[in-house]
């Protein structure tokens, strides 16, 4: 069997029960099912790549993620994480806007590039100006409002045990990468730097910018790096400047993506957490560290 299917569950509205996983394996004629985690996740073995419209029915539109990755090398060597979104369940910027009175308008423009339509850096640089002026307190109050989305501490300690590098790339900021990056234990982080006068933001972002084509070279830079074939790595994130490196990378993940990127990435996760990107990789549940 060259391929396998791994489904996972979204534990909060489903269970992944004998018979769905029985008649997802009789659609594709898959092979006897694994299962790594008692009604969440399990993996069906299959000789090709399975047709998703052919799942799909399968599964009868229950809330099941369903991921087919290449059976051999499934455990990744490195990880490169969106922040904003995927890492965590906000957009920072976002957040930070609303301490200015624009986050309705700063929230259009993001999801306008989160969406393709518009160039990053220019979004970018358009959103940090909106925001000159504004006192650096609003980033600690922003911060004090930050959760992690589920699944990312696992995510990040079941790798790292497993001797993979972490790394945290956003098109956010550094004030809240490296609080994320310290708080899961990320390997690296990289993003923008917000400039500030000591006291308040100047309304501008330290150059160069880190876009979809930074985001791109990071994952190829710590990938020759460790030494792995691209084919070794694993990249997730859910906005149009994540698709590049989703699409480069060995197993390439939307999460709970904009449609630009859901619709081009090869695989995933629009129903459950960050746990599924372990299963994806073969990881059972007693092999999850972090929870």
């Amino acid at each position: 069997m060259s391929h396998v299917l791994t489904l996972v569950a979204d534990r909060t509205a489903t269970t992944l029960s004998p018979a769905v996983i029985e008649r997802v394996r009789a659609a594709i004629d898959g092979g006897p099912p694994d299962i790594l985690s008692p009604r969440e996740a399990a993996d069906i073995p299959c000789r090709a790549a399975p047709d998703p419209a052919v799942i799909a029915k399968a599964l009868e539109g229950a809330p099941i993620d369903a991921i087919t990755t290449k059976a051999r090398n499934r455990r990744k060597g490195l990880l490169v994480a969106d922040m904003d979104s995927t890492i965590v369940t906000s957009e920072t910027l976002d957040e930070l806007a609303g301490y200015a009175g624009l986050g309705e308008k700063i929230a259009a423009i993001t999801k306008r590039s989160m969406n393709g339509e518009i160039d990053f850096a220019e979004a970018l640089r358009l959103r940090v100006g909106m925001l000159r002026g504004l006192g650096l307190d609003a980033l600690e109050k922003t911060w004090a409002k930050t959760r992690l989305t589920e699944g990312a501490r696992e995510l990040v300690a079941t790798m790292r045990a497993h001797n993979a590098t972490t790394a945290l790339v956003s098109g956010g900021f550094t004030f809240f990468t490296s609080r994320v990056a310290a708080l899961l234990g990320f390997d690296i982080h990289r993003a923008n730097v917000l400039l500030d006068d000591g006291e308040r933001l100047t309304g501008e972002v330290g150059d160069p910018i880190l876009d979809r084509d930074a985001k791109l070279a990071t994952l190829r830079e710590l990938a020759a790096a460790r030494g792995l074939k691209l084919s070794a790595t694993l990249a997730v994130g859910d906005g149009a400047n994540d698709l590049a490196m989703i699409q480069e990378a060995g197993l390439g993940v939307a999460f709970h993506a904009k449609p630009i990127v859901a619709t081009a990435a090869r695989a995933r996760v629009e129903h459950g957490n960050l746990r599924a990107l372990l299963f994806a990789q073969g990881y059972r549940l007693a092999e999850i560290s972090g929870g």
